[in-house]
């Protein structure tokens, strides 16, 4: 593999600074000054490699989201099962074992919070949330299909499987003392396996229409 350049290595230094800088301190106190302390760079140095912390932080959502798509792809390796495959997916998004990142969760809450106030943060955290939940409606869809059930409401119940990681992202970032260790994947799981057994069979495709007889 090519080495990365030192511009390349300086600015993956300063994203990874302010994940950290919001993991202690939140966004809106992690200024250039604490992320330069966090990356052990010259505050002029942050400034040359990027515009505004604004910059920083739409780059640290990009790197994000590449991550959750790779733990994903790692975890899916091998699979052969289209339930597999949606078990690989909650696991890669609220597992805690390898790979697991709590300071990147906090980190992705105050993000959604951020993206609330800021255009340009909300439309990007807006692509990354429609890039999920058209991966969870396709997994969803292919794991009704595999036993014979409708697959119409498939993307609202993807909808509602972000919704409850969103909230278990949330949960586990203020209230982690009170959330019992483990429960989002395993919650998730029994979640969707019930929506999945509770959507009705899919419709036998109808018998084609008899010719005619013809008259002698």
């Amino acid at each position: 593999m090519p080495r990365q350049s030192n511009t390349e290595e300086r600015r993956a230094a300063i994203v990874k600074a302010l994940l950290a800088a919001i993991g202690e301190h939140g966004y809106a106190k992690a200024t250039v000054q604490v992320i330069a302390r966090h990356a052990g760079l010259a505050p002029g140095l942050i400034h040359y490699h990027f515009g505004s912390k604004g910059e920083i932080l739409v780059e640290l959502m990009k790197t994000m989201s590449e991550f959750a798509a790779a733990r994903y792809a790692e975890l899916a390796r091998g699979t052969a099962t289209p339930e597999k495959k949606l078990l690989a997916y909650l696991h890669s998004r609220l597992g805690k074992g390898d790979g697991g990142n709590p300071e990147a969760v906090s980190a992705w809450v105050m993000i959604g919070a951020e993206a609330v106030r800021d255009t340009e943060v909300r439309a990007l955290f807006s692509a990354i949330i429609a890039d999920e939940i058209a991966l969870a409606r396709a997994l969803i869809a292919d794991c009704l299909a595999a036993r014979g059930k409708r697959t119409r409401r498939a993307e609202e119940l993807a909808v509602a499987l972000l919704a409850f990681m969103e909230g278990a992202f949330q949960l586990s970032s203020a209230a982690r003392e009170v959330m019992p260790v483990g429960y989002a994947a395993t919650m998730a799981q029994q979640l969707i396996e019930r929506f999945i057994a509770a959507e009705p069979e899919a419709a036998l495709a109808p018998l084609p229409k008899a010719r005619p007889a013809r008259k002698p």
